[in-house]
Order: structure tokens, then sequence, then C-alpha cells
């Protein structure tokens, strides 16, 4: 099965057994309702149960999920309508970013996220979701369009990190992500990011400095991804599943820390399992927050990201 992980397994087989007593029962004309009704209240146990405490590792595997929704799996089912806008002006179409103009019941925003592939092909057009410079640089432009005509900015992340290539650091990757960044941080317009899989690394912040922060409840929000974390303090990546333990890269670790804003719930077993249930909690969600900072003026906007940022990582006094 595509993109099944270790803990799917066990619900995935009862899953299999259930379908095949339906299938038996159809085919055969007998009664085995029963068996059925057993089996399903046997495995939906089974996925609260599983699913109830999944540790740093697992969440990370299930932000990871091949077939999780991707961001143009959100604009489809989000907007009324949504017109992608292309290239950077400078140099470049990035195809692992992906934004335009969009309507959120009527609403006009901007709308702008990383893009992964569903297969080989795919992965190798949008760059598994790695952003080049002229990907943020896209980003920017888009973002100035918002700012002019007035438009709220949605963004959303799904990235392992910025692309490290030759290429991509001669054409200033690093000097594109901070002036994302300062960009952001400066727009006079409403700005919701929301961590739909993976947020890794400064490719996930570079759309990232928002007045409202949401994660999805198996998403996952980091300095760097559990596998580089542990090359980098014990020279073996073989350690991830102990480097995202003490990463604090969950969604529940990130809202006590006050990085994000809100976790979004998922359904039992993840995104993956119910787009339409996942996407609209999303959609629920957002519309909430602009709601809210609607009502604020250009410069209470700005002064909002200002502060909210500032106050990360801002710990109390130690001294008795």
């Amino acid at each position: 099965m595509v993109g099944l992980m270790e803990i799917e397994r066990p619900v995935k087989e009862l899953e299999g057994k259930i379908a095949e007593l339906k299938n038996l029962a159809e085919t055969e004309k007998i009664d085995l309702s029963d068996q059925i009704s057993t089996l399903e209240e046997r495995a939906e146990k089974l996925k609260k149960r599983l699913y109830k405490n999944l540790t740093p590792w697992q969440k990370t595997q299930m932000a990871r999920h091949p077939m999780r929704p991707y961001t143009l799996d959100y604009a489809q089912a989000l907007f009324d309508e949504y017109i992608e806008l292309h290239g950077d002006r400078c140099c470049g179409d990035d195809k692992s970013i992906v934004g335009g103009f969009a309507k959120l019941d009527g609403r006009p925003v901007i709308f702008i996220g990383h893009q992964k592939g569903r297969n080989t092909r795919e992965n190798i057009e949008r760059n598994f979701g790695s952003a080049h410079p002229e990907g943020y640089r896209k980003a920017m432009r888009l973002m100035e369009q918002a700012e002019r005509f007035k438009r709220p900015i949605l963004t959303f992340i799904d990235t392992q990190g910025a692309f490290c290539g030759i290429g991509a650091e001669e054409r200033g990757q690093s000097e594109a992500i901070a002036s994302s960044l300062c960009f952001m941080s400066r727009l006079k317009t409403p700005i919701i990011a929301v961590i739909i899989g993976e947020g890794g690394s400064g490719g996930a912040i570079g759309l990232g400095v928002g007045n409202r922060i949401l994660m999805l409840e198996n998403s996952v929000y980091s300095v760097i991804s559990p596998e580089g974390c542990a090359a980098i303090l014990w020279k073996d990546a073989g350690r991830a599943r102990e480097a995202a333990e003490i990463l604090k890269l969950t969604a529940s670790d990130l809202k006590q820390l006050g990085v994000i804003d809100e976790i979004i719930p998922e359904p039992i077993g993840g995104a993956h399992n119910d787009y339409e249930k996942t996407i609209a909690a999303v959609k629920r969600a957002i519309k909430r927050h602009l709601s809210e900072l609607s009502v604020m003026s250009a410069e209470e906007l700005v002064a909002n990201r200002y502060d909210k940022f500032k106050r990360m990582g801002v710990v109390g006094s130690i001294m008795p």
C-alpha cells in the first residue's frame, strides 16, 4: 500500500479483513453483519488508541505521509476560484512554491504555499517541495500585490527546508529567505500561516512570518529535520527518533512555547484519511482568524506581528 506507515499496519490489516467479509457476504449472499460489526468496533478502538499519543517521531512520519493533502489540494477545495501566477520577474519560475489570486467564500486573498509531488516525476518537477531563491522572490512579488490591493495573505507551509544546492546558493538563497522575512514583517495586510505538513528550517519560516500561525495536529515545525539534527549532534542520522524527542517540533510543544497560535485537529488516523474533514477544519480556523484580524488597522497589524515574534524565546528569570 502506498505510503503505509508502521503504525498504520494493524488498522489496515483489520480494515482489510472487514473488506473481505463484506465482499464475501455480498457474493455468497450470507449474513456476516455481526462479525463485521465486531471488527469495525475493534478497528475504531484500535485507531483511537494508536493515534491518541503519537510520539514526536511518529508525528514526523505523519507530517511526511505521501498521501497527506498538499497545498494545491487545499487550493482546489478551499477557494471559489484560484488563479495561479508564475515567475519571480528575475530568474524563473520555481514550481516548489505556488501562489496566486484566490477567493475564500467571495473574499479576495493571496494564496502562497510549498508544493510537493505525489510521484517521482512530480517530485523532480517540484524539487520535493524545497524552494529555490526564485520561489521566495515569487512569493514576495505576490505579497507586494496583496498589500497594494489590500488583500489578506494565506501561506501554507510544507517543506523539509529550502534547497541547498550550489545553484541555489549562487543565486542568493540565504538573501532571498532573509529578504522574505524582512518583507513579511513590514506588510500592512493580515497574514495567516498554516503548517500543513513538514515545516523545516529557514525554508519554512521564509513563508511563516504571520499575524497568526496555525498548525495541523500531526504536522511538525522545527529549525532542522530530526535526521539533520542527529547528524550534527551525534554524527549519526540514525538517531533521528531521539532527535525528534528533543527538538520540541510537535504542535502541542510549539503551542505551549508560544510559537504558534492554534492547533487544528485532524481526523483519527491523520489528514490523509479524510481530506474533506481536514480541509473543512482548516477553512473554519482561517475564517475565524481573518475576522479577528480584519478589524485591525495597517499599523496595528504590523505592530501585532512584531510583538508576536519579539515574544518568542523570552523566558522568565531563573533566579529565586
